[in-house]
């Protein structure tokens, strides 16, 4: 398979070291609007000779991105950039005629009077839109395929197919234990979109009312994640496994919970009364005149680059997937969870937890499109495909998974 890989930030430098190992990769084109950076992705893999290459690319630019899939001859895009890019990377992947993958999806709107109660436009909601005309290319759009969304929304499929046979719940529920060492704020995941889906009306699903907004940060509750992590309280983020997963599968109520903390909610809920999250360019004097900048992209470079944190961080990060309904007549609770020590992702691909984790699945899944294991034409997310190939793959990759019976 030859892949277009759009991103080389952490998680995309992430991804070429994992498909690095594995044999069913025969080119990774490696693009960013920074040469340097791609060049550098590529550099660090010398030693699996020419199947990496570095190109500078404008992930904006839906012409030159089809272009370059059509030189490259590439059967697959990989979309490792920020949700700002979504839309001109998708479109030029079916314009060029090849699958596409990506992390995160479409951005959302909120209801322009209601944006606590109402949805307004919904994530993902622009590509469903082309939900026809992918499916008349005969090509697969991928779309949430990274850890969450993503290995959430295999879970969720997996227990829907094997350990229920009625749900009422699905909540997705990540945390961590993570520190970093010399900062008193280092997030360890892009600030631009955590800034973006934390401040965000939630998204919850119930099937008797559809899907709803709450205030963000809303509904608190302790989480205890496993492996040592401990109790973490868990609040209201919006997140596109509500989106997704009543789409496919069956049950009462989607949610999706992250482990923030009371003094990461205060910064976020400060840059936002500051209006340093707004995305809108403001003009700022300079030593060569004035230049229009967006706040929420100052936020993001005062702010260490997270895929260089790996060193300086300690602990693990826990994504997974919490479901309760009943199986054989008789109640029953999971939580299908998969966890990253840091350590571990350092010493063995020089990745911090974080990225490495979100890296992983996309690659998986590349693999199960390249041998026909997973197959289909037209937008699926994850759980619309079979769940135990990806988990069987996932473990072949050194990364197990867990299932821990609650209750």
């Amino acid at each position: 398979m030859r892949v277009l890989l759009v991103g080389a930030g952490g998680v995309g430098t992430a991804v070429t070291r994992i498909a690095a190992r594995r044999d069913f990769l025969t080119h990774m084109v490696v693009a960013d609007y920074d040469l340097a950076r791609a060049e550098a992705a590529v550099g660090a893999l010398r030693e699996h000779g020419d199947r990496f290459s570095a190109r500078r690319l404008d992930a904006s630019d839906e012409d030159a991105v089809r272009q370059v899939l059509a030189e490259e001859n590439c059967d697959a895009l990989l979309n490792a950039t920020d949700p700002r890019f979504v839309m001109p990377l998708f479109n030029a992947a079916r314009a060029a005629g090849t699958h596409y993958l990506d992390m995160a999806m479409s951005l959302s709107a909120p209801h322009v009077t209601r944006p606590y109660e109402m949805c307004g436009v919904k994530l993902g909601d622009a590509q469903f839109e082309q939900a026809d005309a992918w499916e008349r290319s005969g090509r697969l759009a991928l779309v949430g395929m990274g850890v969450e969304p993503g290995l959430s929304d295999v879970f969720a499929r997996y227990a829907a197919d094997e350990l229920f046979d009625d749900i009422e719940e699905i909540g997705v529920r990540d945390g961590a234990d993570l520190a970093v060492e010399g900062y008193d704020f280092a997030p360890s995941f892009s600030i631009w979109t955590t800034i973006e889906e934390c401040l965000n009306p939630p998204v919850v699903y119930e099937k008797d009312r559809g899907w709803f907004t709450t205030a963000p940060f809303s509904e608190p509750e302790v989480f205890d994640f496993p492996e040592g992590i401990g109790p973490v309280e868990c609040v209201n983020v919006e997140h596109e496994e509500v989106l997704l997963i009543p789409r496919w599968i069956d049950a009462r109520r989607v949610t999706f919970k992250y482990g923030l903390g009371d003094d990461f909610i205060a910064k976020l809920k400060t840059l936002h009364e500051l209006g340093l999250d707004s995305t809108e360019k403001v003009t700022v004097p300079s030593a060569t005149g004035p230049v229009e900048v967006s706040p929420r992209d100052v936020v993001a470079a005062c702010l260490p680059d997270p895929a260089t944190l790996g060193d300086r961080m300690t602990g693990k990060t826990c994504a997974g997937t919490w479901v309760k309904g009943t199986k054989d007549g008789s109640p029953r609770e999971v939580y299908l969870y998969h966890v990253v020590d840091n350590q571990w992702s350092m010493r063995e691909y020089g990745s911090q937890a974080v990225v490495w984790q979100t890296a992983v699945n996309p690659v998986v899944a590349l693999e199960l499109v390249a041998s026909g294991a997973w197959s289909g034409s037209g937008i699926l997310g994850p759980e619309a495909l079979p769940p135990r190939p990806f988990l069987d793959l996932l473990t072949a990759y050194g990364s197990p998974w867990g299932l821990r019976e609650e209750g």
